[in-house]
């Protein structure tokens, strides 16, 4: 069975997006490296920043202390339903969510101090193209900075299971690996470069955090929060977990969270990590 994905895959067509969930799966991970692209995108007091695929607006509420009251920080994507839980979580007078695609964006050009997009970039099906987009609207000096994940065994959380729920569907491979689509640092760079950058530069970063139980994990999997979940539970054989819950178990569910979750832990500390690849450069003089 094939997952139905609706635009931005993070939330099944006509469903709400569960915030909680999809920070348990994405951003507590997204938002150890939020602090570096604010930085490498030089946002700084009375800035306008484009949040490109703010999602529910994590690299947004980063950004917004620092903008303060005289700049705003406009939240662009793709998915209606994320911008409302964005909108729901912050509810802050400088922030904005647009429904827009990254590739087309609705703004005029050179009107913004700086552009990030943390953990999106990799989901558009035109990477090239959205990244022209964001040059063209940054002002003359400004800059654009992204975030995408490193290969799949390096962010294992979602590696793994990726790995894993492609040998049920094989045929969804490609979709389900979206989210490493850019780990290649010369791939992206030569992109930053066809969209009219000139020194872009690239930092490797690696960040840990603790996953303290096998609920902590799962639940937001079994929740239907982002790309692979929903791959996952459209499973024939897929059902609840059973962990310490004591639920249904199945052969896939066995299978697939023995190997994920074991996998993508340090067993002996409970310990996590992710890498993830930050590119960064201006917009230069003609």
């Amino acid at each position: 069975m094939k997952a139905s994905l609706a635009p931005g895959l993070h939330v099944a067509p006509g469903q709400a997006a569960n915030a909680l969930a999809y920070d348990g799966w994405v951003g507590r991970w997204s938002r150890l490296f939020v602090p570096m692209v604010i930085t490498a995108a030089e946002v700084a007091p009375g800035c306008r920043v484009l949040d490109i695929s703010t999602g529910t607006g994590e690299a947004a509420l980063m950004t917004l202390p620092t903008v303060g009251a005289s700049g705003f920080v406009i939240g662009a994507d793709i998915a209606p339903a994320m911008l409302v839980g964005a909108r729901d979580r912050l509810k802050d007078p400088s922030f904005c969510p647009v429904a827009a695609d990254g590739q087309a964006l609705p703004f005029k050009s050179s009107i913004f101090d700086a552009v990030i997009c943390q953990l999106g970039l990799q989901f558009f099906p035109d990477p090239a193209r959205g990244l022209t987009e964001f040059h063209r609207v940054l002002r003359q000096s400004c800059c654009a900075a992204v975030c995408v994940n490193s290969t799949p065994e390096r962010a294992p959380m979602w590696g793994f299971l990726a790995d894993t729920v492609s040998r049920f569907v094989p045929e969804q491979r490609d979709v389900l690996h979206l989210g490493f689509a850019l780990a290649d640092p010369n791939q992206l760079e030569h992109m930053f470069t066809t969209a009219g950058f000139r020194e872009v530069r690239v930092e490797r970063m690696q960040r840990e955090d603790t996953i303290g139980s096998f609920d902590e994990y799962w639940d937001p999997i079994e929740a239907g929060m982002g790309l692979t979940p929903q791959v996952y539970l459209a499973l024939p054989e897929a059902g609840p977990a059973g962990g310490a819950r004591g639920g249904e178990v199945t052969p896939v569910t066995v299978r697939v969270e023995r190997a994920s979750y074991h996998e993508c832990r340090d067993v002996d500390r409970g310990r996590a990590s992710v890498e993830a690849n930050i590119h960064w450069d201006r917009v230069h003089p003609l």
